[in-house]
């Protein structure tokens, strides 16, 4: 499926939930719900979208590299999964949103909507005092919980936990944020500064996120209690659960599947096939052990391919007022985890194929 596609099935998602409530207050006027889905409708979507780029970015060299199925926040078929891996999809996507919804606030977009001047002309510190257009994250925060969180209308442990990841990931903005500042003085001597709180770039939110995944706790549930069919039993697990964890942490509940191998009913593609990297400069450490960790370490072999890229080049300006370029060939080598018997087949393939060619020289 498309990745717009998925987008538009999560925000049509959204609108239900939003629609069937009468009515909800933002800024102190009551909006209903069909306006209030007109009004951030595509703020929520380029948002969500913002999050699914954000991990493709941060797992793109991991077995799991964040399948346009897993935009498929809640999946009401009895398949979902609270992995740590879903944990931040939940996370990630609800920062996005909310990071969206904020920007576009503070750029005037929405109708009484703005800068926060809750602090201006307040002192922040020594030789500071608030003022500027701090970024409105109250806002962002506030309309996000009403659409993403909306998804989970459930009573178990699993939607307790998707609502957690769901604020861990709006309050790993609020622990981003930056203050940025501008001086005043004669001649620049800088006596006293102006500052202001902005959002940060959305990857310094990934890494802290990703942080936060690495980190991740499993959730521990009383299985007596949540066996026992007694509702004010399993909310008191669920409660109990949660006491020990702070907000700001990613939690989940089940071990992670296998992500070496292909599993068509749980949606997953496998590491056979996936492009690795080895050498090169300017890579991570990460980046440089991806070969091993897709490829060795799930029993298959790294196969080296020879690629011809097709670029534009030499681009002239001819007036008035056309661009014109060349087409310009590259061959680059590049890095694919294949089955071990594919690339004996194909290394019995070359050699076959070097003796004919000795064969009719002779």
């Amino acid at each position: 499926m498309e990745l717009c596609q998925l987008l538009t099935s999560l925000l049509l998602c959204m609108c239900c939930h939003i629609l069937s409530s009468a009515a909800w207050s933002v800024n102190n006027f009551l909006m209903t719900g069909p306006k209030a889905y007109l009004t951030y409708a595509t703020s929520v979507q380029v948002g969500a979208q913002t999050g699914i780029q954000e991990c493709k970015h941060q797992f793109a060299w991991d077995r799991w590299n964040c399948p346009e199925s897993a935009l498929q926040l809640s999946n009401h078929n009895g398949l979902r999964s609270a992995t740590r891996e879903t944990s931040f999809v939940h996370a990630i996507s609800a920062a996005g949103v909310m990071y969206t919804l904020t920007k576009n606030c503070s750029m005037g977009d929405f109708e009484n909507c703005g800068c926060d001047d809750t602090k201006t002309g307040q002192i922040g510190g020594k030789g500071w005092i608030w003022g500027g257009c701090s970024d409105k994250v109250e806002f962002g925060e506030n309309i996000s919980k009403q659409f993403v969180d909306a998804l989970e209308n459930g009573h178990d442990s699993r939607a307790a936990v998707n609502l957690h990841n769901n604020e861990a990931g709006r309050l790993g903005i609020k622990a981003t944020m930056k203050r940025a500042c501008k001086c005043h003085g004669v001649s620049g001597s800088c006596s006293i500064q102006t500052c202001w709180t902005q959002l940060p770039d959305f990857r310094d939110i990934g890494n802290y996120l990703k942080v936060k995944y690495d980190q991740a706790q499993k959730l521990e549930m009383d299985k007596r209690r949540m066996r026992s069919g007694n509702s004010a039993d399993n909310r008191g697990a669920i409660a109990d659960a949660f006491n020990s964890i702070a907000r700001t942490e990613l939690i989940y509940l089940e071990e992670s599947p296998d992500y070496c191998n292909k599993n068509k009913s749980m949606g997953l593609q496998g590491t056979e096939g996936r492009e690795c990297l080895q050498g090169g400069k300017n890579l991570s450490q990460w980046e440089r052990r991806s070969c091993r960790r897709l490829c060795h370490e799930c029993g298959l072999k790294v196969e080296e391919r020879r690629i011809e890229i097709v670029s534009s080049c030499n681009c002239k300006f001819h007036w008035c007022c056309t661009v014109k370029c060349e087409k310009c060939t590259q061959v680059v080598t590049k890095y694919f985890c294949t089955r071990r018997d594919r690339v004996r087949k194909l290394q019995n393939n070359t050699r076959k194929s070097g003796k004919r060619h000795h064969a009719q020289r002779s």
